[in-house]
């Protein structure tokens, strides 16, 4: 049996890339100066083409690949995927939807404290000595802030 062929759009974390080596017959797309020979070559046996936010399937590459049966995304985004392409010929998608979305709230809310408590001005001001010669400014309460929020919520 044939080894099924994976595009990589380009260059990932050395743990995938040696996974898909492992298991697939893996193209690393940006090894080929030579991209359009490349593809007449090999197109009939790659199945797959992972990408990312960098690179991933456009219409003309979609277009080129007979067998392509999905296109993997490694990322939460899908710009660099002709999703209408791939709809149109019935290739499958996929994406990480949702995998940094925790992350991205605990960021937030890291941001607000830093900007309402002013802690990177904090910081400069004991840094630089000032904190001798004056004081420093009261800054927004978080709490205050977020009863005022929650009071909000109540009243809709």
């Amino acid at each position: 049996m044939e080894a099924i062929g994976v595009l990589l759009a380009c260059p990932m974390s050395p743990y995938l890339e040696q996974e898909l080596d492992r298991r697939f017959k893996l193209f690393r797309f940006w090894n080929f100066p030579q991209k359009m020979e490349f593809l007449k070559e090999n197109s009939s046996s790659i199945r797959a083409v992972v990408g990312n936010a960098m690179a991933g399937a456009d219409a003309e590459l979609i277009e080129l690949l007979p067998r392509l049966e999905i296109v993997a995304n490694h990322g939460v985004g899908l710009d660099k995927v002709d999703l209408g392409k791939c709809k149109e010929k019935g290739i499958r998608v996929t994406n990480t939807a949702d995998v940094l979305t925790e992350e991205v709230a605990d960021l937030a809310i890291g941001l607000i404290l830093a900007t309402l408590r002013r802690i990177s001005e904090c910081d400069r001001y004991v840094r630089s000595g000032l904190w001798k010669k004056e004081e420093f400014k009261l800054t927004t309460q978080v709490c205050f802030l977020l009863s005022s929020v929650s009071f909000l919520g109540q009243c809709f």
